[in-house]
């Protein structure tokens, strides 16, 4: 079966690689490539990288819609299209191949679509999340159901660690769903769609900055959702899913400093301390109030610094009584 993929970050990378090694990959369309940094270097989408590593053709179309890529897809004459982490299709493109086109989703549909589900299942702080296939029809995430995988969470997860869970799941369960496809096995199952339905809509930069007179509970699963911590103390890089939260550190003559706040803990409790103060003992705690206890900072980065741990924040930078956050 001759399938043609569709992707643009190291996620869809990762699972191309895991398709074409079982199932004939003829062709990739992604992106084309962008100027990035104050160097303004060319970059090319980390699907391409990968589908010349492996020496499948790949496609860079400005327009979806322009004619001669719509021929040159249509020349390769696969049965199968899929999709991961891409852009809306057109019609004319997803109708081409006679076994349809496949979504791969970071959510349990119907629940969360929209383009960033892995963000908002943490900041909502869901306890539960999943991956889904679906053949991809005229609406946004709402076609007929493939097949799903329930996730379970904790306090714990960070945007990082989840998108690494769901890269290895969701490369298995689209495994399964071609093979299911091929087969003539797949089971399809109509969304049932409601306005009751959570979404996740794209990521806004207004999101990012911590509103501490917000509930402690909510901050930390905001901290958490656009984290790119991973359990291994390391920090999962270059992936727009990870963008972090932020605050300012007010310090001597009201001086503003910006500092990424990469990992937390929530501390329930009650305190007579103005939101916004600061706890430490300038060694190995630093601690934010909030109305409902305190929020513990684990990790964090400097504007222009490196990230680190609190431990190591501490030991070169002395925080004084009248220092705040906002």
């Amino acid at each position: 079966m001759k399938i043609i993929f569709f992707g643009t970050p190291p996620f869809s990378a990762y699972i191309l690689e895991k398709l074409q090694s079982s199932y004939n990959v003829v062709g990739v369309v992604c992106p084309p490539d962008r100027e990035k940094g104050r160097g303004r270097k060319i970059i090319s989408p980390a699907v391409k990288q990968k589908a010349e590593e492996l020496n499948i053709e790949v496609f860079q179309p400005t327009n979806l819609k322009d004619i001669a890529f719509i021929n040159s897809l249509e020349n390769l004459n696969a049965d199968l299209f899929i999709v991961v982490a891409f852009r809306m299709l057109p019609s004319i493109i997803w109708k081409i191949p006679k076994k349809g086109c496949v979504n791969l989703h970071t959510s349990l549909l119907p629940n969360y679509r929209g383009a960033a589900p892995i963000n908002w299942v943490l900041i909502n702080g869901e306890e539960q999340t999943g991956i889904t296939t679906f053949f991809i029809n005229d609406k946004i995430d709402q076609g007929d159901i493939l097949l799903q995988e329930t996730i379970e969470l904790d306090g714990k997860f960070t945007a990082a660690s989840l998108h690494n869970v769901m890269m290895e799941k969701g490369a298995d369960l689209l495994l399964e769903t071609v093979k299911n496809i091929e087969k003539g096995t797949v089971k399809e199952i109509e969304q049932s769609i409601s306005i009751s339905d959570k979404i996740a809509p794209k990521l806004n930069k207004s999101l990012f900055k911590i509103d501490w007179n917000k509930q402690g509970r909510g901050i930390h699963n905001l901290i958490r959702g656009l984290s790119p911590c991973l359990s291994n103390n390391t920090l999962l890089k270059d992936v727009a899913i990870c963008p972090s939260a932020w605050f300012y550190l007010i310090v001597e003559n009201q001086k503003q400093i910006r500092v990424k706040l990469l990992l937390s803990n929530f501390e329930l409790g009650t305190n007579s301390l103005e939101v916004g103060s600061i706890v430490t003992d300038n060694k190995t705690h630093l601690k934010i109030a909030v109305k409902d206890g305190f929020i513990s900072i684990l990790k964090l980065q400097l504007e222009g610094k490196k990230a680190m741990d609190v431990k190591s924040f501490l030991a070169g930078f002395q925080m004084k009584n009248n220092f705040r956050v906002c």
